[in-house]
């Protein structure tokens, strides 16, 4: 097991380290330059700029000062446009708690009404309820998050004027759930659908088990031998499509922050490339690309746990 989880971990920084090469070329060959938004600047400032930050040297080379800086130093660089000279994760770390305050909400808001939808679903399969809650899960799933957003804004925020209509940063109280509660309800919609639809799949396949037949056959009603076994049993492969989750829903934050003005990091990663703040936005896109790959190891460690013929798998 620990050969196992240090194989994995090994592939996760290899894996990292691909995704900050990208994501350095891709920033750096974005269109607009650092000084777009300058023009007034000085030839001295400009020339202290690259000697900084080597703007002026081939790609490859201010890549190998970027690495160069990471690895002898740990310095990711200072943000250019959004707060001058200040580093990046300093200036990341005020909006990382909340966009994991409010997407760690969602998610968990999501995953118990999810169960119940599945469950309902399961047991009245093909039924007018089932067809409903499949109707229901094809849309959550098809539409993207800042459409529901929109939506949500407009009817709820806007015309009912049941809550505000953006985050207010500043309250406090029951008036800062409020505040929250639209973005947190329009990323509700997708993992919702996905845990509704993996647990009725699931539970419906389980229902038909010999077990299942078995547990009816010693006197349980429909309803216990569905909880006591068959819920019990779909439960296991559903954890692990719950944790990686968690990442689906912080990337379809991204513009969902934005349209509710929530100050995290949904809305800085569009302030950064829209300035073309590049270090920041690197900083930006190793955050996401680091959430997503530890998700991406808990559930292969999870599965090594569950399933030992997986950790085994690679001495046959």
């Amino acid at each position: 097991m620990f050969r196992y989880i240090i194989d994995r971990i090994i592939a996760l920084f290899i894996t990292l380290f691909i995704i900050i090469s990208i994501a350095f070329c891709v920033v750096r060959l974005m269109p607009g330059s650092v000084y777009d938004q300058d023009g007034d600047l000085s030839e001295t400032v400009i020339s202290t700029l690259n000697e900084k930050y080597h703007f002026d040297e081939p790609i490859i080379k201010q890549y190998g000062y970027f690495l160069e800086n990471i690895v002898l130093h740990g310095d990711w660089g200072t943000s250019m446009k959004m707060r001058p000279n200040v580093p990046v994760f300093e200036v990341m770390k005020d909006r990382i708690p909340v966009t994991l305050q409010i997407n760690l909400i969602s998610l968990f808001a999501a995953i118990p009404i999810g169960l119940l939808a599945g469950i309902v679903a399961a047991i009245k399969k093909n039924t007018i309820i089932d067809h409903l809650v499949s109707f229901m899960v094809v849309i959550f799933i098809s539409v993207p998050s800042f459409v529901f957003a929109t939506c949500l804004q407009y009817f709820i925020g806007y015309k009912a004027g049941a809550f505000p209509l953006i985050y207010n940063a500043s309250a406090t109280g029951i008036e800062a759930y409020r505040s929250m509660f639209l973005p947190i309800l329009a990323l509700m919609f997708s993992p919702i659908a996905r845990v509704a639809r993996y647990l009725r799949a699931e539970l419906a396949e389980t229902m038909n088990s010999e077990f299942m037949l078995l547990a009816k056959t010693k006197g349980l009603t429909y309803g216990q031998s569905t909880v006591r076994h068959g819920l019990r049993n779909s439960m296991v492969p559903l954890a692990n499509i719950i944790i990686p989750m968690f990442a689906n829903v912080l990337g379809g934050s991204l513009v969902v922050e934005t349209i509710f003005s929530v100050p995290g990091m949904g809305g800085m990663m569009v302030d950064s490339i829209n300035a073309n703040d590049h270090m920041l936005t690197v900083a930006i896109l190793v955050f996401y690309s680091m959430i997503s790959l530890i998700t991406v190891l808990i559930v292969d460690i999870s599965y090594g746990i569950i399933d030992p013929r997986v950790r085994m798998g690679g001495k046959k």
